[in-house]
């Protein structure tokens, strides 16, 4: 059985990262992260394989002439890429793939896999935004404004998303994010094959 795939995209400062990795690190089991490729230089405490494969800008740019990404995009600057072959091969293990990308990056997945589930992540407020943004202290204050200003484009395409999470206490929105890709799992078409032996017996 193929796996699913879930695209987490939000406004940078909304906690995607966050959320992403805390629900890898509860034990649900099948599920894996897909790791971007990205011409941005690493931040304090990124490791290259782990929070991104971190690339040149001459290897990026041949490795989409090779069209060998599933969806790309610049953001702030830098270019992200998604590699087509990691996603194919988790999912071909029937392994649910997380991929967290932008909205840019989201509908491009969603022409090449109709079935991708879609959860945007929302902050509480504007203020609340501002805040973390500043709070992260990686950024310089024009870098800030810029990412504000690009928060409202993004908010704007939340209806193409099938799953919207408020990301204001941290325990429950981890709850929630992890309970859609529970509920998606207990589907009757994706239970019927997993269940195929107990349907059988129980209905002798």
């Amino acid at each position: 059985m193929l796996g699913k795939l879930f695209v987490i995209s939000a406004p940078s400062g909304a906690g995607k990262t966050s959320l992403v990795k805390g629900l890898i690190s509860s034990a649900v089991h099948n599920l894996c992260l897909s790791i971007s490729h990205t011409t941005r230089p690493p931040r304090l405490g990124e490791q290259d394989g782990v929070d991104y494969h971190f690339v040149s800008e001459p290897t990026f740019q041949q490795m989409v002439h090779k069209g060998d990404f599933l969806e790309h995009a610049q953001v702030f600057s830098h270019n992200y890429g998604t590699a087509y072959k990691n996603i194919h091969d988790q999912l071909a293990q029937g392994k649910d793939v997380l991929l967290e990308i932008d909205w840019q990056g989201a509908r491009q997945v969603r022409s090449k896999f109709p079935d991708t589930i879609g959860i945007f992540i929302l902050p509480p407020s504007k203020e609340k935004l501002n805040e973390r943004l500043h709070g992260r202290g990686q950024d310089s204050e024009a870098v800030i404004n810029q990412r504000m200003e690009s928060a409202y484009s993004e908010l704007s395409h939340y209806k193409e998303f099938d799953y919207l999470i408020v990301n204001d206490q941290f325990d429950l929105a981890l709850e929630e994010f992890k309970s859609v890709v529970i509920s998606q799992r207990l589907q009757s078409a994706a239970q019927e094959e997993q269940l195929k032996m107990l349907l059988i017996d129980l209905l002798r």
